[in-house]
């Protein structure tokens, strides 16, 4: 394993080209009459751009060869980030990772600790990164940063090598592993009393994750896509598109899209991170997973889920707290603050809480959001799982629901759970959706696009969202997509309307 305790600086060769003479030429009679005429100008070589791959890799990056029939140069990061390492645009160059690839080493819990090693990842924007396998993953310790921030027309792209190849599909998924963040923030598995200890190990890895620091600071990610991602190591025990575990509320994470990951297109794990700007398309099991007690907030989020298999019980939202085992009255809950999303369900043929799904105590706030489900299927908008959770609390305002069943309490069965009304205080609706979609009549592997507001999502009142949760922002419409107008989405995403895909 390689260790960069430098700032790698990578880089094409510049050709500089000098003006050779003056580009004016003489009139009839003027000019140098001894010499018989005037000189004609002189132009200088055109040199052609690189259309093949680059002929080496930036100094502390593998030369890992071709790929894409030729066309790329490989340059994999090393196993071991310390110090600074910035990934640039490159001619003819594309990044990968193999195996775990770690930013830093653990620094532990303490923000003064010595131990450990500090990486700074920094990815600049167009930057592309590939993985070949399940067991490749990206993983950001605590006490190190990412910053990769790409922008609303060139965003930074992780994904498989096959996308890179060309041979995925509407249905690839699960082809590596994905981006993990563990920071200092608290969560529900630790200690914080004196002495403060924690034991959170991070799903999928072997990294561990947690502290005593609300505020911690991670990095920025923005204007990033993560696609056919997700693995399962055993049973259980998954790597989702984005992990983020501990992660506080000094990182940014906003403009982020998971495609087609084979588990949760975003999984959190305690922490105080927020959110904004946020899509999530064909994950293959919940869109939006919570454990551990996370404490944060995310704003306008559009979330579009694919087809079930015949046991599916997946969710667009799955919020989850402490251990059940845990007394509530000590128990560090869960306390999602939500606002202005758009759940569009499956078309699910089972009876499985496909729109929402609390449990464990999760003392969830919804405001300003839309949850439906497909013509045809038999799920509910919204279940309580446990009376641990119905005593916790979920506060709903301003939300729309269409849904067969708008709300099952305490895990209700399907034929006795139909419901006019959720638990919430304000002007909860419910009724037919009038979504529309950005391209008329697109889908996804059976995901319906519609996510823009029609006339009755329109017609709900909303809240002022910044009056409970400060990181929120007031709007004067509910939803993710206020109107056609609204076009937040477009540009770094992919696959959301007839002529971007995946």
């Amino acid at each position: 394993m390689l260790r960069l305790t430098k700032v790698l600086m990578a880089g094409a060769a510049v050709l500089a080209l000098a003006a050779c003479g003056s580009a004016e030429v003489a009139s009839p009679g003027e000019g140098d009459f001894g010499g018989g005429g005037t000189t004609p100008p002189v132009t200088p070589p055109v040199t052609p751009p690189v259309t093949g791959p680059a002929a080496d890799c930036p100094t502390g990056l593998l030369n890992a060869g071709l790929v894409a029939n030729g066309s790329l140069r490989v340059c994999q990061l090393p196993s071991d980030i310390t110090g600074n390492l910035t990934l640039s645009v490159r001619a003819g160059t594309i990044y990968s990772i193999s195996g775990r690839t770690q930013v830093g080493i653990d620094r532990g819990i303490d923000t003064a600790s010595t131990t450990g090693s500090q990486g700074v990842l920094t990815i600049d924007p167009g930057v592309r990164i590939f993985a070949s396998g399940g067991s490749d993953y990206l993983i950001v310790n605590r006490g190190s940063q990412i910053f990769a921030e790409g922008t609303a027309t060139n965003p930074i792209i992780f994904t498989s090598r096959q996308n890179v190849e060309g041979t995925t599909s509407l249905t690839s998924q699960g082809q590596w592993g994905g981006l993990v963040i563990a920071g200092r923030a608290p969560q529900a598995n630790c200690q914080l009393t004196a002495p403060v200890t924690c034991t959170g190990q991070v799903e999928g890895t072997s990294a561990f994750y947690g502290g005593n620091t609300p505020t911690d600071n991670s990095g920025r990610i923005r204007y990033v896509q993560i696609k056919f991602s997700g693995f399962e190591i055993s049973t259980g025990n998954e790597l989702q598109g984005l992990t983020m575990a501990g992660v506080g509320s000094g990182t940014t994470v906003e403009f982020v899209q998971v495609h087609n990951s084979s588990d949760d297109g975003i999984e959190i794990f305690g922490g105080n991170v927020n959110l904004r700007r946020i899509v999530i398309t064909g994950a293959d099991d919940d869109a939006f997973d919570t454990d551990t007690g996370w404490r944060g907030g995310a704003q306008f989020g559009i979330v579009t889920q694919r087809a079930p298999n015949s046991t599916s019980r997946s969710a667009g939202f799955e919020f989850s707290a402490a251990p059940a085992a845990t007394p509530l009255a000590t128990r560090y809950n869960a306390r999602p603050q939500i606002a202005n999303w758009t759940l569009v369900g499956r078309n699910s043929p089972i009876d499985a809480h496909t729109v929402a799904h609390f449990d464990t105590g999760t003392a969830a706030t919804v405001l300003n959001s839309v949850f439906t489900s497909q013509a045809g299927s038999v799920a509910g908008c919204l279940d309580i799982a446990d009376a641990d959770t119905q005593t916790a609390g979920t506060n709903f305002r301003s939300v729309f629901m269409s849904c067969g069943i708008s709300y099952r309490p305490n895990n209700a069965a399907r034929s006795t759970a139909v419901f006019t009304t959720a638990p919430s205080v304000g002007n909860t609706a419910l009724g037919t959706s009038t979504l529309t979609a950005p391209t008329a009549g697109v889908t996804i592997t059976n995901q319906a696009l519609n996510f823009i507001n029609g006339a009755n999502e329109t017609a709900v009142t909303p809240v002022n969202a910044a009056a409970v949760y400060p990181f929120f922002v007031t709007t004067t419409y509910i939803g993710a997509v206020q109107n056609a107008a609204d076009t937040w989405y477009t540009g770094w995403t992919c696959g959301l309307s007839g002529n971007t895909t995946c």
